[in-house]
């Protein structure tokens, strides 16, 4: 990662099976199931975000296909049981889904997941916001 981070204007773009409102993200597994290695994603997620003028994404689709042809959000409230965290709340900085991008780095709790809840997808963002509100997260001057 130090070497990484000596590269001026590094970008580093990295995917994710799934992130959660607390902007932990999972790049391995499916729940239980490994789909990848961490391989150097914390590196470069690290190393981009302290090279000089350096930035890191995340980037995502905001759902997947389950195999009954139903939709499913890869925002969760919190990662599915069995999940890997692959970069724990603190790394992420850009997160990009095709309905926008949010720079998480210096948010507090509840302002992660109000920027994530933005770029979810449409139908799943009412969901997402009981979530919050649920698990305390979710503060009345929020967006609705």
């Amino acid at each position: 990662m130090h070497i990484i981070s000596c590269i001026d204007n590094l970008i580093s773009i990295n995917n994710a099976v799934e992130i959660d409102l607390f902007g932990q993200v999972n790049a391995e597994t499916a729940g239980f199931r490994n789909i990848s290695g961490a391989g150097g994603q914390l590196d470069f997620v690290l190393g981009a975000y302290l090279s000089k003028g350096g930035k890191s994404f995340i980037c995502c689709s905001s759902v997947h296909k389950n195999r009954d042809g139903s939709l499913s959000s890869r925002i969760l409230p919190t990662l599915q049981r069995g999940s890997v965290v692959t970069d724990t709340r603190a790394n992420p900085q850009y997160i990009v889904t095709e309905y926008g991008m949010t720079n998480l780095k210096g948010k507090s709790t509840w302002e992660r997941a109000e920027a994530l809840i933005g770029i979810a997808h449409p139908d799943f963002r009412d969901e997402l916001i009981a979530n919050a509100e649920e698990m305390h997260i979710w503060r009345k001057s929020n967006k609705r």
